[in-house]
């Protein structure tokens, strides 16, 4: 995924808590992996705690300092760096996508607040709770942030078939930076109250338009000035990506049937649908987005 090499980074919008232990409150995450947790618990009745418990603690004998983490501050600095480094392709990614929606809210007279992404290794404390590599990548309302394990992408495709590629982790981070665009514009339920399943649920309804959303800024990506032309390969990337982490694939993965009941992301065709919606037409108000003036 080629970044314009002379083009400057803004490292400071991403956190590098690689090798930090964490807390011990739980957090079920909003972009992939979690679902396994989620949906096992809500089909066998399991204490989700429990099924986290052996995967989630972090090890401080263990684990590397903080300080021995990358400085992404150092070492991101240009586009040339994002071609060569996958963190800095991460900061990249993530700076293309804040300065699309900074630009698309202040066209439509909106304040655009910026997210942090934070990099972690294991397990992480947010706002929201204890989460770790397993529960995905996730949105946490509370303060604003986007959480990532990198490791989550070599996941994805060696036990769901993903294709993987830069592009793919493009989607990734776009889609959770989507909810961040649902929770500035007032739709995104960050209660908790709705627990909502099934293919036409209000759960899977928030994921999809998020996926959306992140077709948006895929199809305006080149005009931030971070990325050159995309090739039909890296989009064909963020298709795959969206595919590989529906509800139905990964039920079928990990237990070997579909129960669509349970739902709570959408179905691979559904994800497919809703990223192509926003990659085709670069217009916002597909999305179905409320206040939306376009």
């Amino acid at each position: 995924m080629p970044f314009e090499e002379k083009k400057q980074l803004d490292p400071s919008q991403v956190q590098d808590r690689r090798g930090q232990s964490a807390g011990r409150t739980i957090a079920i995450g909003g972009g992939g992996l979690g679902l396994i947790v989620l949906l096992v618990s809500l089909l066998f009745g399991v204490d989700p705690t429990e099924m986290l418990s052996g995967i989630v603690e972090a090890d401080p004998s263990t684990s590397e300092s903080y300080t021995d983490a990358t400085d992404l501050q150092t070492e991101c600095q240009t586009g040339a760096d994002a071609n060569t480094r996958q963190d800095c392709r991460i900061v990249g990614f993530v700076n293309s996508i804040q300065a699309f929606w900074a630009d698309e809210f202040e066209r439509n007279d909106l304040e655009y607040i910026p997210a942090e992404t934070v990099l972690y290794s294991g397990a992480i404390q947010a706002a929201c709770g204890y989460a770790s590599g397993a529960s995905g990548p996730f949105y946490c309302p509370q303060d604003q942030m986007v959480y990532l394990d990198i490791s989550f992408f070599d996941t994805i495709q060696s036990r769901f078939g993903a294709k993987g590629g830069p592009f793919a982790e493009a989607y990734v981070l776009a889609h959770e930076y989507g909810h961040h665009i649902q929770n500035l514009l007032g739709v995104l339920d960050t209660s908790g109250g709705d627990r909502s399943t099934g293919p036409q649920s209000m759960s899977v309804f928030t994921e999809l338009q998020a996926d959306c959303l992140a077709g948006i800024w895929t199809y305006h990506a080149t005009q931030t000035g971070y990325l050159e032309p995309l090739t039909n390969e890296e989009i064909s990337q963020s298709l795959d990506a969206a595919a590989s982490v529906g509800d139905d694939r990964i039920q079928a993965q990990t237990q070997g049937y579909v129960v669509p009941e349970a739902w709570t992301h959408g179905s691979s065709e559904q994800r497919l649908a809703a990223l192509e919606d926003g990659l085709q037409s670069g217009d916002v108000s597909t999305c179905d987005t409320p206040g939306w003036t376009d």
